[in-house]
């Protein structure tokens, strides 16, 4: 065979012709050519998407070497687990997993506390070893975090708390025009409060700040401290301390400078040195000559480094890649694998970048990041005799699991605003719950209710930033100070509803508090009515205030602004008392035809399954976390307060009117499942019993009704 014969034999299928001067072309079929198109196009479209951000994902191997494993001898006595060693495939140990790495936060408001909360997720997600925070906190914010911490238990995690009131006196004498203020000078005392028989050494930290790498490596950077080294630091990635960018002379520093936002701190040494003495004397001579810091603690710390050279050990730029306004960060992140982003402008994530989209898209990765997956655990320091014991069977454990789980819970995570004094003696803050898709009703109760209101969210991590983005940017809700809003994040299959309930009761800070649901509006000027009732009473102790509760089915229906018009509405069917069609016990003993013609509060007794809308002292006890879902969790509630022998009157010129919505996924479970009705009759029952056992008072279980399954 020939070797044209041999070409035109092998290349059949394509429809190849030998052409003249015995050179072959190849005919493919359309269809071929149409795959040969798109595959290129496909192609090119992918080749120009990746190599804008080919310097962002390029990676450099700063240090890859493993170094020895720290002794145990350097942690705290406290702070001395197990060590756990792991061999790799050059037989050098891995890092030991166990050491403790020590972090410092200076956190001080709404906005700091929500910046840590999605810090935490970054570092908490990268990091295996066990970590010790000291936090540096105001009021407000040692109330947030500890409940955070507390609610989040992220294992191997220890939370220590300053008051910032006792080291304000440190640097409240220092001329600073920072825009955080006084709190912005605050990283400069760590190494006078840390004790060293906690210690010796400690990462500082901004809030603003999103990690991508392990915090353990960092930490290993104080391995390669030298002689007197006792403060690591990035370079400032600007050109502000060269006057480029700035009308004002800034305060002197060598070269660009250095970014506090990420401090490594050698306390022994600094201890040696007598820190708490060595940087004020530099600060108060460089400020009679330059006045007041614009950059706050960094531009001390500059001044610092500028005169005592040894104290120096500069970090490589990727632990700290700045993105401010006018940051030259680029020069790192496209030769390093960046490690921490620092969001240093006053606009945060929204600072001009041209790569800024992608940095954003790593904030916002970790911004709705489901937090509680960070409690899974990878490494057990300790005791690594660890029993695993078999699951017991339990069809009710939804139910049971509020005795001992907990959910993660951010409080006031906007800034909260309302102070009682002696002419507000009387004054009664709204305290409801809700779900993601009640958000819209907010804005509603908010134009019927004047006073505080304490609002609890239950939310995933996405849906909490849609919720903050809606108040942020309602109208009627982004000036209002006086309403406390707090998330507890999604875990599990039912609404926690009491827990939710509790939340909002345990964090407010007026006297009295009005129990209510989000889906019910109060009448017109119902605040202001309350309080009139308060004041004419003489004491409040083991009382409630009842709130009639009305309803309609009308989805735009108008709501009476009083009484008068509600009754001529109820005369006309368009409204009428709430569930007095299918869940008749739930409020009838208020009595409502007394009520149509009351003129003055009037007594009423409780019977099996009352569930009134009542205004109370707010130091009432809880309501039993052990209620779930749809049932029995208000009931529970107002059968513990008949216990405690509560005197019941209801208000004859006050009222609220339930808004019609779509019923619930509880309510729908408790509708379908037999096994759900099962669980709630056993909890009823053994609530009733620890009543008996509590209070000395036993309910008789038989005479309270049994569950409707066509309640809307």
């Amino acid at each position: 065979m020939s070797l044209e014969q041999h070409s035109l034999h092998v290349c059949k299928f394509v429809n190849i012709r030998l052409k003249k001067n015995n050179v072959f072309a190849c005919k493919f079929p359309r269809h071929w050519l149409i795959f040969l198109l798109l595959s290129t196009i496909i192609f090119l479209i992918i080749v120009n998407f990746v190599i804008p951000y080919n310097s962002v994902y390029k990676d450099l191997s700063y240090s890859n070497k493993i170094r020895p494993v720290v002794k145990s001898s350097q942690l705290s006595v406290e702070e001395k687990p197990n060590l756990v060693k792991e061999p790799i495939d050059n037989g050098t140990p891995l890092y030991d997993k166990c050491e403790v790495i020590h972090v410092g936060f200076v956190c001080s408001g709404y906005k700091s506390n929500l910046y840590l909360h999605t810090l935490l997720k970054s570092l908490n997600f990268y990091k295996v070893n066990p970590i010790h925070f000291h936090i540096m906190v105001n009021k407000v914010s040692e109330k947030v975090l500890k409940t955070l911490f507390d609610t989040w238990n992220i294992p191997q995690t220890n939370t220590t708390f300053y008051d910032i009131n006792d080291f304000v006196q440190d640097v409240r004498w220092v001329p600073n025009s920072h825009y955080s203020g006084i709190f912005g000078l605050l990283k400069l005392v760590f190494p006078k409060i840390i004790p060293l028989n906690v210690t010796k050494k400690i990462i500082v930290l901004d809030t603003d700040l999103t990690f991508v790498g392990d915090i353990l490596e960092l930490w290993r950077l104080f391995e390669k401290f030298k002689n007197k080294q006792a403060v690591g630091i990035v370079e400032n990635q600007s050109d502000y301390y060269l006057g480029k960018n700035s009308k004002n002379k800034p305060w002197p520093a060598s070269g660009r400078g250095y970014n506090s936002g990420v401090l490594l701190y050698h306390l022994e040494k600094l201890k040696r040195l007598d820190w708490p003495t060595l940087w004020p004397n530099v600060a108060k001579k460089v400020a009679l000559i330059y006045g007041s810091t614009r950059l706050g603690d960094q531009d001390i710390i500059n001044a610092v480094l500028l005169q005592h050279t040894e104290l120096l050990y500069q970090v490589p730029c990727y632990w700290n890649t700045q993105l401010s306004d006018h940051a030259l960060s680029y020069n790192c992140y496209n030769k390093f694998k960046i490690k921490v982003v620092h969001w240093n402008s006053p606009k945060k994530i929204h600072v001009v970048n041209k790569d800024g989209d992608y940095f954003r898209s790593l904030f916002t990765t970790f911004l709705e990041y489901n937090g509680d997956l960070l409690r899974r655990q990878l490494y057990f320091c300790g005791n690594s005799d660890r029993t695993v014991e078999e699951p017991v069977i339990d069809v009710c454990s939804e139910f049971h699991r509020a005795k001992t789980s907990q959910w993660r819970t951010l409080l006031f995570f906007r800034e909260y605003q309302h102070s009682v004094d002696d002419s507000e003696r009387y004054d009664v803050t709204f305290v409801a719950q809700l779900s993601y898709d009640r958000l819209q009703m907010v804005e509603e109760l908010v134009k019927y209710w004047q006073g505080p209101i304490s609002l609890t969210f239950y939310v995933t991590d996405p849906e909490f930033q849609q919720c903050y983005y809606f108040i942020d940017n309602s109208d009627l809700l982004q000036d209002r100070n006086n309403i406390a809003y707090h998330a507890v994040f999604k875990d599990g299959e039912y609404y926690p509803i009491n827990i939710l309930r509790n939340v909002g009761l345990r964090n407010v800070d007026t006297p009295y508090v009005f129990l209510a649901d989000i889906d019910f509006l109060p009448m017109k000027g119902l605040y202001s009515v309350i309080k009139s009732h308060l004041a004419s009473t003489q004491n409040m102790k083991a009382k409630a205030f009842i709130v009639p509760a009305f309803e309609t089915q009308r989805y735009r229906s108008r709501i009476p602004k009083n009484k008068a018009q509600l009754l001529g509405m109820w005369e006309k069917k368009s409204l009428f008392p709430f569930r007095s069609d299918v869940w008749a016990a739930g409020h009838a003993p208020t009595n409502y035809t007394k009520w149509k013609t009351a003129a003055a509060p009037y007594k009423v007794k409780w019977e099996p399954d009352f569930e009134p809308y009542v205004v109370v002292s707010s130091g009432v006890i809880e309501y039993d976390n052990r209620f779930m879902g749809f049932g029995w969790n208000k009931v529970s509630h107002i059968m513990e307060l008949e216990a405690q022998g509560y005197e019941w009157v209801v208000l004859p010129n006050a009222f609220i009117i339930h808004k019609p919505h779509a019923p619930s996924y509880d309510i729908n479970k408790f509708r379908s499942s037999p096994v759900y009705r099962m669980c709630l009759q056993n909890l009823k029952e053994e609530f009733i019993h620890d009543l008996d056992k509590k209070y000395g008072r036993l309910f008789d279980n038989k005479n309270t009704s049994s569950f409707i399954l066509n309640i809307k």
